[in-house]
């Protein structure tokens, strides 16, 4: 199969180049396509030569495995790309794809805070403290704007405009997309860079808005450690804190407010609005429950 990998890396790098493919959905694909890969060498097959009996028997396997509907669906998304490419190189005539219908998925609402629980993750860094002004900084960055844990911690310096009130994020496939901050992120962020960026950054010249306490640029893995113990501080049930949980929160509470969904489409960075439009079951649900509840003909 070694033609299969040499193809698979050149579908790959030309996701990362034309399309803009994040790390972590590179893996996922690599992975996909390994599997997949192993299941034709089973079969005596090949890539360019598989038709859609193969594929079908592929997912199949697949789901006979356990996977859930979700990951074989994906699976099945990474072999439409991978067959598309190979086409439009005209490595192969036929796409075997082309008849292979994706699996419908249940919808996963999205989980979220209460207003009461952010206003305690908000209030549970201690000030007094260069990680605590940081970390709370952090925190306010995100329930204000609903950005991406991922979009978080690339911020540079030259992302944010205080005096115009507003960042600049980087979103999938680096769009970028300008998002106001409002007076509390802008009244932290401002103590954060005065008071506790310089100590961080110990006069490395450092691009990123969030550093370290070795001086290096924040992690994904660095934030969800920070969010989970700001958590327990807090007295919030962990198995709620997920890496999204404050960008939910804030478009929950967006729309809970009477906000346009095409405006937190917008901020959320959402190209198809279909994908915003799944937080107006959550407050349509909570709505129903709170008629329930308090409606004397609930």
């Amino acid at each position: 199969m070694v033609n299969g990998d040499r193809l698979a890396r050149e579908f790959l790098d030309y996701l990362v180049v034309e399309k803009g493919l994040s790390r972590n959905t590179h893996e996922a694909y690599k992975r996909d396509l390994r599997k997949y890969f192993d299941y034709l060498k089973d079969c005596g097959a090949s890539p360019e030569g598989a038709d859609s009996s193969k594929i079908a028997g592929h997912i199949e396997a697949l789901m006979r495995s356990g996977l859930s509907v979700r990951s074989y669906a994906r699976s099945l998304i990474t072999l439409r790309g991978f067959y598309k490419y190979l086409l439009k190189k005209k490595t192969i005539a036929v796409n075997p794809c082309a008849n292979v219908d994706i699996p419908r998925m249940p919808k996963r609402l999205p989980q979220f805070l209460t207003l009461e629980e952010v206003q305690g993750l908000l209030a549970a860094p201690r000030l007094e403290t260069r990680t605590g002004l940081r970390d709370k900084a952090m925190l306010e960055t995100l329930y204000a704007t609903g950005l991406r844990v991922s979009e978080l911690v690339n911020l540079r310096l030259n992302s944010i405009n205080l005096q115009g009130g507003y960042l600049a994020a980087f979103g999938k496939g680096s769009k970028e997309r300008l998002v106001p901050l409002g007076e509390s992120a802008m009244l932290w962020l401002r103590r954060y860079m005065v008071e506790g960026r310089p100590f961080f950054s110990r006069g490395k010249d450092s691009k990123y808005l969030f550093l370290t306490v070795r001086g290096g640029k924040m992690t994904r893995q660095n934030f969800w450690v920070i969010i989970k113990f700001i958590a327990l501080r807090a007295g919030i049930d962990k198995k709620k804190i997920k890496p999204h949980i404050i960008r939910h929160s804030f478009a929950t509470h967006l729309l809970e407010g009477g906000a346009d969904l095409r405006m937190v489409q917008a901020m959320l960075g959402h190209a198809d609005i279909s994908s915003t439009q799944i937080y107006t079951h959550l407050t349509d649900e909570r709505l129903r429950t709170l008629h329930k509840k308090k409606h004397p003909r609930g």
